[in-house]
């Protein structure tokens, strides 16, 4: 007589995106996750800058002018924005560490503060950078 086969017992799948409806609070949690990846990676073009500065004039010349092209400038667009989100989100955070702004709708509200507030930060931090030399 050969043993029973163990029964497979079928077990729910772990919550995923596919099974939520997306919320902005979703979205700013996967956000500030995110923004703090491309925060870390664009540290490498930080050292980049800093070491062709010290490199002397050709090397700072490179590297002015890679950040100066367009695609250069789309991705300090894109750093300075994600720097701005993680900074307005992670104040959010710090406010809710605290003990406020738990109640949905004042989540719901800080979550957008959050994400309106980083494209205003970077439009007027770029819009001072233009203004005062012309270009990025």
């Amino acid at each position: 007589m050969t043993a029973p086969e163990p029964r497979v017992r079928e077990r729910p799948l772990s919550p995923h995106l596919q099974v939520y409806r997306w919320q902005v609070q979703m979205v700013t949690s996967i956000l500030h996750r995110a923004t703090g990846i491309v925060l870390a990676v664009g540290l490498i073009g930080l050292v980049w800058g800093l070491l062709a500065l010290a490199g002397g004039p050709e090397r700072w010349a490179a590297f002015a002018a890679c950040a100066g092209s367009p695609f250069g400038q789309l991705v300090l667009l894109g750093f300075s924005w994600a720097l701005a989100y993680h900074l307005v989100n992670g104040i959010r955070h710090l406010v809710q560490d605290a003990g406020q702004g738990y109640a949905i709708p004042e989540f719901v509200r800080s979550s957008w503060l959050s994400i309106i507030g980083s494209f205003v930060l970077v439009a007027l931090v770029w819009g001072v950078v233009l203004a005062h030399w012309g270009h990025a």
